[in-house]
């Protein structure tokens, strides 16, 4: 939470881009848009990881990133389009991003020709079973929390129908316990690499694993 009168871009910029595991940095964000070397922001970072692990093909595939916020829609497709030759490679996929304005019908005329579908507008069931054709891999970042019918008690939901989508999905990732441990496993990620870096560059050697 933020205060009306911070400017989120000026407190991002005023931590050391060598520091800056977040991957937040104008900096960072430049050099992960231009294919080169930088602190990847956590989530799609995780979610880069669980298509490269699971062996999900990507070259030339068709991806609807559902969502373009800077930290997690517009990253996750950075890292699925780009050249998979460049310093930081990418997954050669043709990727179409929707947003808050991409109605649901035109949404859908996308997400039923994807090979691989990323929900991350943090709008609950926006992707429903009847958008997604057979074998697609689905992976749900959204998180938003809603109140359980039943028990009355507050519990997190994804932007993904889990139950109907699971029944054509390829793979699909759960909320909670799907991208959200890939964030927490990233961010250490890039706070070791950030650590080893900085202790390189002083002149100490990091302790061996």
């Amino acid at each position: 939470p933020r205060a009306e009168h911070m400017d989120e871009r000026r407190v991002c910029n005023a931590v050391s881009p060598h520091k800056d595991v977040d991957g937040f940095h104008v900096l960072n964000v430049g050099r992960m848009c231009l294919d080169q070397d930088s602190m990847l922001p956590a989530t799609p970072w995780g979610v880069w990881e669980i298509i490269q692990r699971t062996g999900i093909p990507t070259l030339g595939r068709n991806v609807v990133v559902a969502g373009r916020s800077k930290n997690v829609g517009m990253p996750i497709a950075m890292l699925l389009h780009t050249d998979g030759s460049h310093e930081r490679p990418g997954g050669d996929a043709t990727v179409t991003i929707s947003h808050r304005y991409t109605p649901k019908e035109q949404l859908k005329q996308h997400t039923i020709r994807a090979d691989i579908v990323v929900a991350a507008a943090g709008i609950p069931n926006l992707i429903t079973a009847d958008m997604i054709k057979e074998g697609a891999a689905v992976i749900d970042v959204g998180i938003t929390r809603v109140q359980d019918p039943v028990t009355a008690k507050p519990r997190l939901v994804g932007d993904v129908d889990f139950e109907g989508v699971k029944k054509k999905a390829s793979y699909i990732t759960p909320v909670p316990g799907g991208v959200g441990p890939m964030t927490v496993a990233m961010l250490m990620k890039n706070t070791i690499i950030a650590a080893k870096k900085l202790l390189k560059a002083t002149g100490l050697e990091p302790l061996p694993a």
